[in-house]
């Protein structure tokens, strides 16, 4: 059933009108035969008749199954038949059924403004139907210019989509519909960026609802999430001073804590040039200790102790290992020992070559030991008072070369075992 029909002379007729919204009365239609009343959605035949509770509608004498009017559910029928009551008691011209000019559409109930124009359909939804659905008919009407209230009795998905207002019918007689979800107020007290904030949604009649929307004391508003619902500007204010608040704290946050990472930053760097002062200043200490220790070093093979460092990069390069200097050693000519092991282990240190030997206590010498000279000079003492074939690694601290050598003696050695002259 439905409760529109269209008469082939008088045009449309709205049943819950007095006037049938085209000056005529109800007595004639009711009961009157051959009027040749036909469905605004099937084009059947239709005709009136009131319930036994005196509800107006129009009715098909047979039912077609491909007719959504005459095959609307009872819940269905008085739901829209309440939002259009609820619009006009409101002050707002609301017609039953009615359908686009391109007939893709067709809104329960249509609102006008005062030029006459439709501004507003209100759905009464009641069976399933997807988010995406909601939202391809909602486009439709959003085409024409027409927003949209959908209207149901149940929490379903597609109302999380679209601007719906899900409704509990009227326990009785007298008594009003009641929205239950769908109309949402923000509550946040007290008015600090700590204070406990949240939308709520609201309990009020039907009636209020439909007048504050249709009237533009509320509008739509979407969650962050996608979430859709009815609210009063007043409390998207609310909400944004909110998240205004929240942002600003955070920002204020966010420079405390650049501010405190930079301290913590500036402050390790403070540690760490103290450390590395102190790291110069015992490496310095070392040196001097070091140089102090090899005095006699320096003074019996004529070394320059200012080319000590460079000296000892080149050696620290040449074997790719750690290095550390031991004592002079008169079983190797009295050369200063040196002891190495491969970088980034603990392995012992073993040794590894002898810097500048007597040349003249070269009798005999190890024939893999390597002997470490500064310059050429000290090469040619070597060539000339060599008796055993030797390995020499002269590295020049002046000129940062090193350069692998091996020395032969001009006679064969004396027979005798491997070992230091």
């Amino acid at each position: 059933m439905g409760y529109t029909a269209v008469h082939p002379v008088w045009g449309r007729l709205d049943a819950s009108l007095n006037d049938l919204g085209c000056g005529r009365t109800w007595a004639e239609v009711h009961r009157v035969k051959g009027l040749g009343l036909a469905c605004p959605e099937c084009g059947g035949s239709v005709f009136a008749r009131a319930s036994q509770h005196g509800l107006r509608h129009f009715y098909h004498q047979v039912r077609p199954l491909d007719c959504e009017l005459a095959n609307e559910s009872q819940e269905h029928h008085f739901l829209k038949l309440e939002l259009a009551m609820a619009a006009r008691a409101a002050g707002w011209r609301a017609e039953l059924e009615v359908s686009s000019e391109l007939r893709d559409w067709r809104a329960d109930v249509l609102v006008f403004d005062e030029q006459g124009r439709p501004f507003m359909a209100l759905e009464a939804q009641l069976s399933p139907m997807t988010p995406d659905e909601a939202r391809m008919r909602t486009a439709r009407y959003a085409r024409d210019g027409v927003a949209v209230c959908w209207v149901g009795l149940q929490d379903r998905p597609w109302a999380r989509a679209v601007p719906t207002l899900r409704v509990r019918a009227a326990a009785g007689r007298g008594e009003s519909w009641t929205v239950r979800h769908g109309l949402a107020r923000y509550t946040w007290s007290p008015r600090t960026a700590k204070g406990k904030a949240k939308w709520e949604h609201i309990t009020c009649p039907l009636g209020d609802a439909l007048a504050w929307i249709l009237q533009g004391r509320v509008r739509v508003h979407t969650a962050v999430n996608g979430t859709v619902w009815w609210t009063a500007p007043a409390y998207e204010e609310r909400a944004l001073a909110r998240a205004r608040m929240e942002a600003d704290a955070a920002d204020q946050e966010a420079a405390a804590k650049r501010r405190r990472a930079e301290t913590a930053a500036a402050d390790r760097r403070r540690l760490a040039a103290e450390q590395r002062a102190l790291d110069r200043q015992a490496d310095l200490q070392e040196r001097q200790a070091e140089i102090q220790r090899l005095t006699g070093f320096f003074l019996r093979t004529g070394f320059d102790p200012t080319a000590w460092d460079t000296f000892t990069r080149l050696v620290r390069s040449a074997s790719g290992k750690a290095i550390v200097y031991g004592e002079e050693s008169r079983r190797y000519g009295n050369g200063l020992l040196v002891h190495a092991r491969p970088r980034g282990t603990d392995a012992g240190y073993a040794l590894a070559a002898v810097v500048c030997p007597d040349p003249a206590a070269l009798t005999r010498w190890p024939e893999k030991l390597t002997i470490l000279v500064p310059d050429h000079t000290w090469f040619a003492r070597l060539q000339a008072a060599a008796r055993v074939p030797l390995r020499v690694a002269v590295l020049d601290p002046r000129t940062g070369r090193s350069m692998f050598e091996r020395i032969h003696p001009a006679l064969d050695p004396v027979a005798g075992p491997d070992r230091p002259g």
